[in-house]
């Protein structure tokens, strides 16, 4: 298949790449597409060297599928381009996740929305891919309610400006700044934009993808999403109510079936999730789940991945999987 990764540069792009080789993904042609200023540099794969080109130069060559990680304003006009031309687009920016004529993937959870027809399928923000690997089989056992989630996410979800920002300040140096305060050694209750409901655009993400991921706009979902100094993935602490009793054995059991995810549950053995371990693995960890005894049939969890693998490039190639296999 012709492969075309638009945003190779960038720290998903890159990821993208290994993750193809890794899963012996069919490419047999790949095109290597970045900004203009990256336009000519070579990158490696499988052992060749691939000049970066244009997107327009890409979308001449009309390959079968299009990784997009560049960027909701580049998804926005280049990506019904490449559709009309006949090549299937993962775009794993926020610019078509609440289309309502577009899926929203995550292939163990919804892989069977997508249909031939789809020629644009959206990835899901990498907070949302994580935290609904870990609810969606609970919400089918036991019917979640409501879901209350606190995030701790990675200075790479910001891209690799955001951690030469926390590398420098580590050292002492003055640093280049991409969030309005310093990083190292400091927590941001700020991701992404503020909202004129003074939440942020990250915060609405987990409210609006969960429901239409889970099909189901009765959830009620509210979150408080925070920047922390880590590098190795997204952590999120999980307060669930369900409709149905439900207890902490009962969930480990479900979690334990579910593929894709691993139940690190032994705390009196310091054995919990964390994104140290985390760290370029495709698993979601989830772990410290415990019965909410001030709610009836509530329980509360601690779940945490790799926000540029699963939560980004693992789970886009992973929909291409699914295009392949349909």
């Amino acid at each position: 298949m012709k492969i075309a990764v638009v945003g190779v540069s960038g720290l998903v792009g890159q990821t993208m790449l290994k993750v193809l080789k890794e899963r012996s993904f069919p490419v047999t042609e790949l095109l290597a597409v970045a900004s203009v200023r990256s336009e000519g540099k070579e990158i490696s794969f499988m052992e060749k060297k691939y000049k970066i080109i244009s997107i327009e130069e890409a979308v001449k060559q009309a390959p079968d599928i299009a990784f997009f990680s560049a960027g909701s304003t580049v998804s926005l006009e280049w990506a019904p381009v490449f559709a009309k031309n006949g090549t299937r687009v993962i775009d794993n920016s926020s610019a078509w996740r609440m289309n309502p004529d577009i899926p929203l993937v995550i292939p163990e959870v919804n892989g069977q929305i997508i249909k031939d027809d789809n020629m644009i399928i959206a990835n899901p923000n990498c907070s949302t891919i994580q935290l609904l690997m870990v609810m969606a089989p609970l919400h089918r056992r036991f019917n979640i309610k409501r879901l209350v989630v606190s995030t701790y996410q990675s200075v790479t979800g910001t891209g690799t400006k955001a951690v030469k920002q926390m590398e420098d300040e580590m050292k002492g140096l003055q640093p280049e700044m991409v969030y309005p305060y310093r990083i190292f050694s400091n927590c941001l209750p700020h991701c992404d934009e503020f909202m004129d409901n003074a939440y942020s655009k990250e915060e609405m993400k987990l409210v609006n993808e969960t429901r239409k991921i889970l099909n189901d706009q009765n959830i009620r979902v509210t979150a408080t999403a925070v920047r922390v100094p880590v590098t190795g993935g997204h952590s999120e602490s999980v307060n669930a109510e369900f409709a149905t009793v439900v207890n902490a054995e009962d969930a480990r059991q479900v979690l334990s079936q579910t593929q894709g995810v691993t139940v690190l549950d032994e705390p009196l053995n310091n054995t919990y999730p964390m994104p140290y371990f985390s760290k370029d693995k495709d698993e979601v960890f989830v772990g410290r789940i415990r019965e909410d005894y001030s709610m009836d049939n509530s329980l509360n969890l601690w779940i945490v991945a790799d926000n540029i693998r699963k939560g980004a490039a693992t789970n886009a190639i992973q929909i291409g999987e699914e295009i392949i296999r349909h």
